[in-house]
């Protein structure tokens, strides 16, 4: 029920609410924004949810919060929050230290403005059970082949500026950020699945054979280890698998469901922004990380060669040696049986996305995987955070360096009052003692004046007299 989403988030702010000093609440800004599960909603019930959450929270909170706090973010500005996040993680956000920090030349759109050189950003890559995503910033300006290109790019590309204010154009990042629905490990399978069942039905249909609709003629599936046995049930018919452990012929399965079109991933031709490969570095998160560590243990650089190797050798091996070295725990502690089972269809899934649809060269050697780092798991609500309050730093700093140089004397306090309230009493006083004093000057002055006019008129009247 949409009334009850304050009711679900009560825990987590009040939690919140123990940690935070009681006095910092009304300064500590408070943002809830939601993503995929809500985008799944009508309009209609995103707003309900939403009204809740800005009418009830501030009755029992006193943070900051307003209702522009509270929004549904689109994929692409959860894309551009991870990428802000990892990279602030790295440092890559700081200004070079030296000669051998990595730098890029960022062309800042305008005539006026020579481009500049600062440290290189690295990029991200995020393949879950559902979608796919890719972030990483495009220093160079963009030329459009055509109209319909140029539209298409616009909407994958977002410029912001992570500067502590509007007017500092050289923290202006230009990054390329796009999801792709249905490219993830889990959902990629199921496709191939259901591409299976529909293509072995219908040949069976026109060719009379039987393959793949009884245990002991079952489809032999490339992309299943050695002499593994699955099933897939469509329709109330089931289509039986045995596993032929082939990577190479693998790849080939997968390629189709890249849906490559112009050089690019997806029947709508989503346009994908150039990659310097020369100067550039990548990290590949969630399933680029358990392809290559969870079994085949070779996680962190990515290396296509070693990766192909182990990634064959895999599918190569029995079932039943597979299921033994998962017994004696010869595998990560994340590995389990179902792991196992789609492992070699997951690397070749992996590698034709990297090579064939982001076009990676195979020599690329600037790629690594990883679940977290620096000991920490890296997540888009750290971007987020640090995008919706990058103005809070300079306001801080500002009355920070208003104390400092105006230290003691510009700081309310008792004795400060008591001595201004003492100053003033004695400029009154003072002001009142030259007023009088000013006074009896002029009074003598005057009286000086008619002993002068008495002694005139005296003598001018002796002088009158015969």
């Amino acid at each position: 029920m949409p009334t009850q989403a304050s009711d679900y988030l009560q825990p987590l702010l009040s939690f919140a609410a123990a940690h935070i000093p009681k006095a910092k609440h009304k300064g500590t800004p408070l943002y809830m924004l939601c993503t995929a599960g809500m985008r799944l909603l009508s309009n209609s019930q995103q707003a309900a949810i939403l009204e809740d959450l800005v009418t009830d929270v501030p009755l029992d909170f006193d943070f900051l919060f307003s209702p522009s706090h509270a929004e549904v973010i689109s994929g692409k500005q959860e894309g551009v929050y991870a990428w802000i996040g990892i990279n602030f993680v790295l440092g890559h956000f700081d200004h070079a230290d030296d000669e051998e920090d990595a730098t890029v030349e960022v062309e800042t759109g305008s005539e006026n403005q020579p481009a500049i050189s600062r440290r290189r950003t690295v990029g991200i890559m995020d393949m879950g059970g559902a979608s796919l995503q890719i972030a990483y910033e495009v220093p160079g300006a963009i030329t459009f082949s055509s109209p319909q290109e140029e539209e298409a790019g616009k909407g994958v590309l977002a410029e912001f500026n992570l500067g502590c204010d509007v007017e500092r154009t050289q923290h202006v990042y230009r990054v390329y950020v796009t999801t792709f629905l249905g490219f993830g490990g889990n959902m990629a399978r199921q496709r191939y699945k259901d591409q299976l069942v529909n293509s072995t039905l219908t040949k069976n249909r026109f060719l009379s054979t039987q393959t793949g609709l009884s245990m002991d003629k079952p489809y032999l599936d490339p992309c299943l280890p050695v002499g593994m046995s699955d099933t897939v049930i469509r329709d109330n018919r089931t289509l039986y698998l045995r596993g032929q452990g082939d990577w190479t012929r693998c790849q080939e399965a997968v390629r189709p469901f890249l849906g490559l079109h112009n050089g690019t991933m997806s029947t709508r031709g989503v346009y994908q922004a150039p990659i310097n490969f020369s100067n550039s570095e990548f990290y590949g998160f969630s399933e680029f990380y358990y392809c290559m560590e969870d079994v085949l243990r070779i996680g962190g650089q990515y290396k296509s060669e070693k990766y192909s190797q182990a990634a064959k050798d895999y599918c190569a091996t029995k079932w039943s040696t597979l299921k033994q070295r998962l017994d004696s725990q010869l595998f990560s502690q994340q590995a389990d049986i179902s792991r196992l089972k789609y492992q070699c269809f997951k690397s070749a899934w992996m590698y034709k996305v990297l090579h064939s649809g982001f076009r990676f060269p195979v020599d690329y050697l600037s790629l690594k995987t990883a679940q977290l780092v620096f000991d920490k798991e890296v997540q888009w609500t750290l971007g987020a955070i640090l995008f919706k309050t990058r103005f809070l730093p300079l306001r801080d700093l500002q009355q920070e360096t208003l104390r400092q140089n105006h230290p003691s004397w510009l700081r309310p306090s008792f004795v400060y009052n008591h001595h201004l309230f003492s100053l003033c009493i004695l400029v009154v006083i003072l002001a009142i003692l030259l007023y009088i004093l000013r006074l009896r000057r002029i009074h003598q002055r005057e009286l000086r004046q008619a002993e002068v006019l008495d002694l005139l008129w005296a003598e001018e009247g002796e002088a009158l007299l015969p």
